[in-house]
């Protein structure tokens, strides 16, 4: 019996089976911007159409930095950029530098959390291939699940800045972010990443993400 003839070999070479090793490759992606961070994540970048969230203990260690590349480039594709409730009144000239399209960008402000998770789900079902930042105090597990149904649905790429210690509830974001100052450097650990198992901690300079 030849080779090719072989009933096993013939399902194992189907063009529609699913291998692992594949699975990264097809995570719709935005690059990062950063190269030690983009070798890392599944498919080598930020995941579109899903949840991301980035978890930090003290503001201000370079959290919006990270992203603002990626949200640089979409701004640049005519795609809306939307913030919702951040804790500081964003700087537009520092947006500008940075390569963000100010016209691009929607901020909305929210009375409570009830209005708040409104204008996000809003946002995201509404806005199709953007990107929404959040910074909700609290979500529990099926509100962070609806936001990433409709994520997947719109291909919108959905940033939550939460406290540190929402580490330790369950999620069903597709890639979850531990981030701390260490010295000069902001640390980043991986706790979630669909696609792959998490890697070491990596390290960016503050020299790299810095907003002047």
């Amino acid at each position: 019996m030849g080779l090719h003839s072989d009933p096993l070999h013939t399902l194992t070479d189907h063009p529609l089976l699913w291998r692992g090793r594949q699975f990264a490759h097809r995570i719709r992606t935005l690059g990062t911007g950063y190269e030690r961070l983009d070798a890392v994540l599944p498919g080598n970048g930020w995941p579109q159409g899903a949840v991301t969230e980035l978890m930090h203990g003290t503001a201000g260690c370079g959290e919006l930095s990270l992203v603002l590349p990626a949200l640089a480039r979409l701004s640049q594709q005519q795609h809306w950029i939307t913030m919702v409730d951040p804790p500081w009144i964003p700087y537009p000239p520092a947006l500008h530098d940075r390569g963000l399209v100010l016209d691009r960008l929607l901020l909305i402000r929210t009375q409570n959390r009830r209005e708040s998770l409104w204008a996000c789900e809003q946002v995201v079902r509404g806005m199709g291939g953007g990107a929404l930042l959040a910074w909700p105090d609290e979500l529990s597990f099926a509100e962070l699940r609806r936001l990433q149904i409709a994520a997947d649905t719109t291909r919108q790429s959905v940033f939550l800045y939460r406290r540190g210690t929402a580490a330790d509830n369950p999620s069903p974001a597709a890639l979850r972010l531990q981030l701390a100052a260490d010295g000069a450097d902001l640390r980043i650990s991986i706790l979630k990443c669909r696609g792959q198992r998490p890697v070491s901690d990596i390290r960016i300079g503050q020299s790299e993400l810095r907003v002047d």
